[in-house]
């Protein structure tokens, strides 16, 4: 199993400077082994030329050298040190052999050997040079085998233990302080990074700020800026970057609110001016139309089309009126609505309007009631019915469903046509949003694309919203209204 990986920057430089001392210590302590070792083994080595071959001469004499040996000089061999040991081979056979433990040669020649050492005591070559043999009843020895006069191998050793023990020690001393000074590396360079990089922290915790922020709702107070820093170094080049780019954001989003405000302004107020020459125009025609005298039929159908078209536009102008009406924030009526009783009613009209679809409720047994403004409501359900009648060929059939629940209800309209478009599907919630080819081919006419943004901006206006789930044959509306203000909708 992989250890996690550090997920923050400051835990990364973190674990890289510890892991870049970590390998330096290891480095240092490595070279320091390896050269002790090397210095000791050399003096070994130095010792064991000084011992040269008396101590195995002497175990073929009893201890004492034979006597074309220089007198007094070579003749003893008490002066070996502790530890030696002694082998004479001849023929690949060990004929002698002897260990010093005591410093007294001749008390402590005794040594066992298993065949097994021997054989490793034979193929030492005799070349008068170090070499390192592992003895099952001595372990490891320092041992220079050389050629005798008469015709043996004379084979003399030193334990390499005190060398093996004293590099032991400094590997041991060597681990601890290397840990220490990882551990206290660590504290202290943790620390170290969690300070130097406090600008950037701010700077992230500015920039959280600003992302929870609703930046597309219009006006917004952006947080105080990042806390200005040594412009030198990276950490100040982001903080000063980090605040031009909230500045060019602010001078943004003001631009954009103050050209939103002039639109809407410019909607609302063109709408209420539109309002009397629509329905003047309208109230002319119907007049017109009221003259007992005889008229061209082509006057007549040019009155019947202006009624119809006037009409038309002065629905179109109440829905701009009620679309800056919400933008504005007005706030809708709050009373109990017998959502039950709305769709029912809703779907009535709809099945007068569209007798070619097929019209089906899935209601819950006991009526639904909510808190929020009945007439809203009901153009909110009367727009879906009606896009599903108009975007969807004859014969399909659309479903109402109605559903009760802790967190408000729910309502449903699905129809089995051929989809929204895909390119629209993202802003089909949009104002004027209109597919360029519709989904029932045949349909007449058609609104100005502000049906689904006025449910848009009913539903959130009562707290909720409306999520659109399409595709070749399964397109499905879904309005949520929140519950009451005692947290529950209220059934039966």
């Amino acid at each position: 199993m992989r250890p996690p990986r550090p997920r923050t920057l400051r835990a990364r430089l973190t674990v890289g400077l510890v892991t870049l001392l970590a390998v330096s210590c290891a480095a240092v302590g490595l070279a320091a082994v390896v050269e002790l070792n090397g210095f000791l083994t050399q003096r070994l080595d130095e010792q064991l030329a000084q011992v040269g071959t008396r101590f195995p001469e002497s175990l073929e004499h009893e201890g004492r050298l034979p006597d074309d040996h220089d007198g007094d000089e070579h003749a003893d061999t008490r002066r070996t040190a502790t530890g030696t040991f002694g082998a004479r081979l001849l023929h690949g056979t060990v004929t002698h052999k002897g260990l010093i433990r005591s410093g007294d040669p001749a008390a402590d020649l005794d040594v066992d050997l298993t065949a097994r050492d021997a054989g490793r005591l034979a193929r030492v070559p005799a070349d008068a040079r170090p070499h390192t043999v592992d003895l099952s009843a001595l372990h490891d020895y320092r041992v220079v085998a050389s050629p005798g006069r008469d015709g043996d191998v004379l084979i003399v050793g030193l334990p390499l233990e005190p060398v093996e023990a004293t590099v032991h020690r400094l590997e041991l001393v060597a681990g601890v302080v290397f840990g220490l000074a990882l551990v206290v590396t660590g504290v202290a360079g943790a620390w170290w990074v969690r300070w130097s990089l406090r600008p950037l922290s701010r700077v992230a915790a500015t920039a959280t700020r600003v992302g929870e922020l609703p930046l597309a709702s219009g006006e917004v107070a952006l947080p105080p800026r990042a806390p200005d820093t040594d412009p030198h170094g990276e950490v100040g080049q982001v903080a000063a970057a980090f605040n031009r780019m909230l500045g060019h954001v602010e001078d943004a989003l003001t631009k954009r609110h103050a050209s939103e405000e002039r639109l809407r302004r410019f909607a609302a107020d063109a709408s209420h001016e539109l309002r009397t020459p629509v329905a003047s125009v309208r109230g002319h025609a119907e007049l017109a139309l009221l003259h007992p005298g005889p008229v061209p039929p082509e006057v007549t159908r040019a009155l019947h089309r202006i009624t119809a078209e006037s009409a038309r536009m002065g629905e179109m102008v109440d829905d701009l009126l009620l679309l800056a009406r919400l933008d504005a924030g007005r706030p809708l009526e709050r009373r109990p609505v017998d959502l039950t009783r709305l769709v029912l009613d809703a779907v009535t009209d709809a099945r007068a309007a569209g007798p070619g679809h097929r019209w089906a409720l899935d209601l819950p047994a006991e009526p639904v009631t909510v808190e929020g403004d009945a007439h809203r409501l009901h153009q909110v359900v009367a727009n879906l019915l009606a896009n599903a009648r108009v975007h969807t060929p004859v014969g399909t059939e659309v479903t109402v469903t109605l559903e009760a629940g802790t967190g408000g209800a729910r309502l449903t309209v699905h129809d089995d046509g051929p989809g929204v478009p895909e390119d629209i599907r993202p802003t089909v919630f949009e104002r004027f949003t209109r597919a360029e080819h519709r989904r029932r081919c045949d349909a007449p006419g058609g609104g100005a694309g502000l049906g689904l943004s006025i449910v848009a901006a009913v539903a959130e206006a009562h707290g909720g919203g409306v999520d659109l789930e399409s595709g070749p044959g399964s397109t499905s509306f879904t309005v949520r209204v929140p519950a009451r203000g005692d947290g529950a909708v209220s059934t039966g």
